[in-house]
């Protein structure tokens, strides 16, 4: 397993499932990132965002990985709602959705709608490690 560029990311983790959560964060942490912030919808992770923005900048993450179909705010609400955002530093944050949805003009809607890229579950470590690195701007 190659080490990744990517320790010292903060990463955002959105996922009304828990076991899924737990999953990526399992995932992120073999790739070498150790701060992950999870939430358990778009609504639940706008408010995390919104009052970290508001205490400290340092603890925003670097990268958001995004389920597609949540119950509440699912994926795509929670990713217009970051690219709407008056505060530059919410509206610029990379967002990855990882769905199990197969459907190719939904992810088209959704990419339309400002999210960096749509990835497939299942997902390896290697591989999300590798959109991540791409999604923050390091060349591997």
């Amino acid at each position: 397993f190659e080490v990744l560029m990517i320790n010292g990311l903060t990463v955002m983790v959105i996922d009304d499932q828990r076991s899924m959560r737990s999953i990526l964060r399992q995932l992120l942490t073999r790739a070498g990132v150790e701060n992950v912030i999870e939430a358990g919808d778009g609504a639940a992770a706008m408010e995390l965002l919104t009052k970290t923005h508001s205490k400290n900048k340092s603890e925003s993450p670097d990268v958001i990985l995004c389920d597609l179909h949540m119950e509440g705010m699912d994926g795509l609400q929670f990713s217009n709602e970051i690219r709407r955002s008056k505060d530059p530093r919410v509206a610029g944050i990379p967002i990855l959705i990882l769905t199990g949805e197969q459907d190719t003009f939904i992810h088209e809607v959704v990419e339309d709608a400002g999210v960096t890229k749509v990835l497939l579950k299942p997902i390896s470590g290697e591989e999300l490690g590798k959109e991540i690195e791409a999604a923050v701007g390091f060349v591997a």
